[in-house]
């Protein structure tokens, strides 16, 4: 999330939207500013790793590598809301979750997950139930959540006022429709990705991630980019 530069990661690897964060003010596109947040929803605790690793070492250190990634990049915060991984559904208590850290935060932007399940090449690992629960409810909880007095009225209670978040962008669209030039940002990128040691290991990745945001720049005449689809509120 961002007020001018909040973004909402809803995943424990969420450093892969570093080269935007960090991206600069080029081909129109505005300068993500260090008032950035990171909003995680479930514990990391079944992704996976070595057989003696418990779900207790899973969670704490995929956590604690997430907090590592998010300084690296100059991230305000990050909150975690611990729901158990593998198991997260787009439920009325998750959108009352987000909303809350929302209304916290009142950003300006946010970055979320496609909640649209796709097919194609090697997408498998795109239409992750986690993934497209996380972003089901992120955009419910946006829209109308956030901005409407009338819903989840127990936040009144708590004092959090309406807040309609203008910009949404969301990643892995079959149809993205704006473009960030990563360019000077990529290397940041990778290096934030290498934070979350317990999932990257010593593997080499950073081919596979320069070669992805170089298809993605030549749709664009861009060296390195990412694309999302923008949703903008206007109202």
């Amino acid at each position: 999330m961002e007020r001018r530069s909040r973004n909402n990661g809803f995943q424990p690897d969420w450093a892969t939207a570093a080269g935007r964060r960090r991206a600069p003010r080029r081909r129109g596109v505005h300068l993500w500013r260090d008032d950035s947040y990171y909003l995680i929803c479930t514990d990391g605790a079944a992704g996976g790793g070595h057989p003696s690793h418990t779900a207790d070492w899973l969670r704490e250190t995929r956590e604690r590598e997430q907090r590592d990634a998010a300084e690296f990049l100059g991230v305000r915060d990050v909150f975690f809301l611990r729901y158990r991984d593998g198991e997260l559904l787009p439920s009325l208590e998750l959108r009352l979750s987000i909303a809350r850290c929302i209304r916290q935060v009142r950003p300006d932007a946010a970055l979320i997950l496609n909640p649209v399940r796709h097919w194609g090449p090697n997408t498998l690992r795109g239409n992750h139930p986690d993934h497209l629960a996380a972003g089901e409810a992120a955009l419910a909880a946006l829209y109308p959540g956030v901005g409407n007095a009338w819903t989840f009225t127990e936040l009144l209670a708590e004092g959090l006022q309406p807040h309609t978040v203008p910009e949404i962008l969301i990643v892995n669209t079959e149809k993205p429709d704006y473009a960030v030039d990563i360019s000077t940002t990529i290397d940041t990128k990778i290096a934030a990705i290498r934070q979350h040691i317990s999932q990257v290991g010593d593997r080499e990745i950073e081919e596979r991630i320069r070669g992805r945001a170089a298809t993605t720049g030549a749709a664009y005449s861009m060296p390195y980019a990412e694309a999302f689809l923008r949703l903008l509120i206007d109202w």
